[in-house]
């Protein structure tokens, strides 16, 4: 079993960054595919982003590729998410997500662990 603890969100004017962390519990972290998705109010569960095993390959939604950002380091059980060039329609909350597959899916019922969130808001 995973446990995942998201940390860095806040509250940012647009046009700038935040740096999103989700730290795992667990031995077998390089073993999850890793996902980031988020959640505004009133509206559905979305992919942000994916990464393999060894980051090698990763995955973005349309609305974040060439401003978001996901990286790993497996030997500290973490997952980031660099947000850049934010607007306000990113506000939301953020979740990190494990999928025990080993390709980088996007369908949120394909990650078998999710953390709490974390709140971010982008002020116009």
């Amino acid at each position: 079993q995973v446990q995942l603890v998201e940390s860095g969100g806040g509250l940012v004017q647009a046009g700038g960054s935040l740096r999103l962390s989700c730290a795992a519990s667990g031995r077998t972290f390089s073993r999850y595919v890793m996902g980031w998705f988020r959640q505004a109010p009133g509206k559905e569960r979305e992919f942000v982003a994916g990464i393999s095993w060894s980051g090698a390959a990763t995955r973005y939604a349309d609305s974040v590729k060439g401003r978001f950002t996901i990286s790993r380091v497996n030997a500290k059980n973490t997952v980031y998410l660099e947000m850049n060039s934010l607007t306000p329609e990113d506000t939301a909350v953020y979740y990190c997500a494990a999928h025990r597959g080993g390709v980088v899916v996007s369908g949120r019922n394909e990650y078998d662990y999710w953390g709490q969130g974390t709140q971010v808001t982008v002020s116009s």
